[in-house]
């Protein structure tokens, strides 16, 4: 694997949405849950339970949760105060538990945040243009 890869929910509006914004202002290759089984060498690096959050993989370590967004957003050119608020941030020690918290209060509301930010996940998109669902 040489570039770097985002690996979401690909059934959640919300997630999508922040896998989409990722692509437009990054270099990251993204792959859904449902995409994992053409994609085994990916998916054997990933967690167990690795549904339970988004993960980033790059050739040297596997970012999950909380870390996989910080990770993304770092790794993105739409906004420099971003990385230098995560770069400020990595030097506190409370910082990754903090943002541990907040990437688990996030998920646990994604219906509530979909609401604000969504988009149609890709296998929802393909189910209305076949017009199977």
């Amino acid at each position: 694997m040489t570039e770097p890869t985002l690996v979401y929910d690909d059934d959640c509006g919300f997630c999508t949405w922040w896998a989409d914004y990722v692509d437009r202002h990054g270099e990251l290759r993204l792959v859904g849950f449902s995409d994992l089984s053409a994609e085994p060498e990916l998916h054997g690096r990933l967690p167990t339970h690795y549904e339970q959050c988004s993960h980033l993989v790059t050739d040297d370590a596997v970012y999950s949760c909380g870390a996989s967004i910080e990770e993304a957003l770092r790794r993105t050119t739409a906004n420099n105060t971003v990385r230098d608020v995560i770069e400020f941030g990595r030097h506190f020690e409370e910082y990754e538990r903090v943002r541990e918290w907040a990437y688990r209060q996030v998920a646990n509301n994604r219906e509530t945040w979909g609401q604000l930010v969504s988009k149609t996940p890709p296998a929802r998109q393909d189910a209305a243009d076949d017009g199977s669902r």
